[in-house]
């Protein structure tokens, strides 16, 4: 048969009753041969396409055409009998052309079976003890759709072989066997190759760990001891219900469900046999944990517990009593839930004086009400607890001064008379004390006690037998001296609470004292009586928002000093001290002063000789003048800035951080190769808190470096 030109084999078998035809996969000419025997007919090339046409053949010349189709042996057991309907509409392979022979076989319950590369067609029901192929493992897929008998050995890993089988065998052929292996815990399964392939897929879904891992389920409303056996008894009842009892009371041990309660969490551990065994003990655990039904408040009735976020509960407490005992039935709802009248809350409050209390540990208000009554007082504790505003008060004392002193005198002494006379004349003129006394400092010339004064001395001094004695003492003196002090105390604090700030020294004051120098055994034991008081800077301030944003503030400041000249005082220290208590209104971030010290002094001392004193020019000979002039300004400033969130309260605290940090930074010491200390301690950059601030920085007051010396007045607030 010429290749060219693909040639159609009719085949009449078997009587006339049956037909077979393999062609090429496009016939364009035919020619056709009435034979007695298939084997005397033409083979076609392996793997070449055929097309199928058998109509009532009888089995065994079916399979006798098969076997010359695809190459193989086929042997029909005689007690295979009967017809076959066999046909393809479009060209097949030979492997696909006798796995639909093995199908149609199946169907009129005969099948094939393989050994020793002799194919055998015998009934269904005697297959499995035909020598069928054995596998172990998973099913091959190289024998999936040949519609053989195989013999499949599947080992099980977690799940026991035993419990597979009444899940297994329904969907076994019925003329096909499932057996057990419970040495090796495996499945021994004789059936079609296609149906094993599909068993294989179900038995490695099944095949699974046994247990699931421990879960801890938190019981909300029910004591977990409670709640345990219902849920144990729940699942006895469900697992006696499932075949075998798996996953519940009855079965195996290792596919029980472990329930074990833990008193004192309150939660319930839980093993399962499987994840559908665990979801079920969640179903159940969450049906049962439920509050109670006689209120939203579960289990706890009519006594509720609301805790607190800003507040706190023992002022809450006291001012929702007092609102209570005097607000009367007004404050009550018109009506309950259900149309009942509502009892007004303040009824019972004064009678039991108990229905309101602070939970001092955990900030928290416990309320003892209807459930009508609690929505009430929860709506006003809900616009109570509100976070509240900061007030962020900065405070700015300027203080100058200016001093200026002169001095100018002139004294002379002088004798008259010669050596033995019985009288001697003395004329002179002194001025002042100590030092700027001429004779003073005669006197105590030798003895060194005494120091001439300050400023320039001139002096002249003349011997007098053996003895220089000063005779003219000239002093001049002028001294100016100038202060600038700046503090800028400032404070943080909730709104209407009171913050205080003091900078300064703790200093002792002795207000009595005892010495016992009177007993008879001379002994003596002094003491003394010592106060201590704060000298320094102290702001004192509350300030109080208003709806529009004004800030009322209660002040006290005060800047104190002890005197240098009384620190070694026999009659105790003497301390200067400014102090501003008021109460003002300001704009938030706007700037007020609280008040100042604008002080000129002006003082002069002349000491002359009279007449002579007064005569121009030449009196500065018989005259000594000292003047002064002091002049101090003192102002003290005030500016609120309201902090009302987190954002502004993060922008403020990084702007001080920053300033501080810049200072640290600007006071870092020169580089020296000498000194081995080359650095200051520097504050670390907060870029956490910079994110944080979404607000702008609050600018700080301005500092000025240096007040002028008589600054305008501030303008009348």
């Amino acid at each position: 048969m010429n290749s060219s030109h693909p040639v159609t084999l009719v085949c009449l078998l078997g009587l006339g009753l049956g037909l077979g035809l393999w062609t090429a996969p496009n016939p364009v000419a035919a020619q056709s041969a009435q034979v007695a025997d298939p084997t005397a007919s033409p083979r076609p090339r392996p793997n070449e396409p055929i097309t199928l046409n058998f109509v009532n053949a009888e089995i065994e010349a079916v399979a006798r055409a098969m076997g010359v189709l695809t190459g193989r042996n086929v042997i029909v057991d005689p007690r295979v009998r009967g017809t076959l309907n066999l046909v393809t509409e479009r060209p097949v392979t030979p492997a696909a052309a006798f796995n639909q022979f093995s199908a149609a076989l199946r169907l009129q319950s005969f099948a094939v079976v393989e050994s020793g590369g002799i194919y055998k067609v015998v009934p269904e029901a005697e297959a499995k003890l035909q020598g069928a192929t054995v596998n172990a493992g998973s099913a091959s897929p190289q024998r999936v759709g040949s519609g053989l008998i195989v013999t499949q050995i599947f080992r099980l890993n977690h799940e026991p072989a035993a419990n597979l089988v009444a899940v297994l065998r329904p969907l076994i052929s019925p003329n096909n066997i499932i057996n057990v292996s419970p040495t090796g815990n495996a499945l021994v399964i004789t059936d079609y190759a296609d149906n094993l392939h599909r068993l294989g897929r179900i038995i490695a879904a099944l095949d699974v760990a046994e247990a699931t891992g421990v879960e801890v389920i938190p019981i909300r409303h029910l004591p977990v001891t409670d709640i345990t056996p219902t849920v144990q008894r729940l699942l006895e009842v469900q697992g006696a219900s499932a075949p075998g009892g798996a996953g519940g009371a009855g079965g195996s041990d290792a596919l029980r469900t472990v329930l074990i309660a833990e008193p004192r969490s309150n939660v319930l551990l839980v093993r399962a046999p499987n994840a559908a065994r665990m979801e079920l003990v969640r179903s159940l655990v969450a049906n049962l944990d439920q509050p109670s039904l006689a209120g939203s408040n579960g289990a706890a009735g009519n006594i509720y517990v609301v805790y607190l976020k800003n507040a706190e509960a023992n002022a809450m407490a006291a001012t929702l009593r007092a609102a209570l005992a005097g607000g009367g039935s007004a404050a009550a709802p018109a009506a309950a839930p259900g149309g009942a009248a509502a009892t007004p809350v303040a009824s019972r409050a004064g009678s039991t004086g108990g229905q309101i209390q602070a939970d001092t540990a955990t900030n928290s208000l416990v309320i003892t009400a209807t459930e009508a009554q609690y929505r009430q007082l929860r709506a006003v504790i809900d616009k109570l607890d509100g976070r509240r505003a900061q007030v962020f008060v900065e405070s700015l004392i300027a203080e100058v001064n200016s001093d200026k002193a002169a001095e100018f005198g002139i004294q002379w002494q002088g004798t008259f008379g010669r050596n033995g006379d019985s009288l001697v004349g003395y004329l002179g003129s002194n001025f002042g004390t100590g030092g700027g006394n001429i004779l003073s400092l005669q006197q105590n010339a030798g003895s060194g006690n005494v120091n001439p004064g300050r400023g320039l001395n001139f002096g002249v001094a003349r011997d007098r037998n053996g003895v220089y004695v000063l005779g003219f003492l000239a002093r001049f003196l002028e001294e100016t001296g100038a202060g600038n002090i700046l503090s800028t105390p400032t404070l943080l604090t909730l709104d209407n609470e009171e913050a205080k700030i003091v900078i300064g020294q703790n200093v002792p004051f002795v207000t009595g004292q005892f010495t016992n120098t009177g007993g008879s055994n001379g002994s003596v034991n002094p003491f003394q009586t010592i106060e201590r008081k704060d000298v320094g800077l102290t702001l004192r301030v509350r300030p109080q928002i208003s709806e529009s944003g004004t800030v009322r503030l209660q002040i006290f400041q005060e800047v104190s000093s002890v005197q240098a000249s009384s620190v070694n005082s026999a009659t105790g220290l003497i301390t200067n001290k400014r102090s501003i208590e008021s109460n003002v209104l300001v704009e938030d971030g706007a700037i007020v002063v609280l008040g100042g010290l604008l002080q000129d002094e002006f003082s002069g001392n002349q000491e002359k000789v009279p007449g002579l004193g007064d005569v121009p020019f030449f009196g500065n000979l018989f005259r000594s003048e000292a003047r002064s002039r002091r002049k101090t300004n003192l102002m003290v400033f005030l500016r609120p800035v309201v902090v009302r969130d987190s954002a502004a309260t993060d922008a403020l605290t990084l702007d001080r951080y920053d300033l501080m940090r810049a200072g640290q930074q600007g006071a870092q010491p020169k580089p020296s190769t000498l000194l081995g200390v080359n650095e200051g301690p520097v504050l670390p950059a907060m870029p956490n808190v910079r994110n944080r601030a979404n607000a702008a920085p609050t600018p700080p007051v301005s500092v000025p470096e240096a007040a002028p010396a008589n600054p305008a007045p501030a303008p009348a607030q």
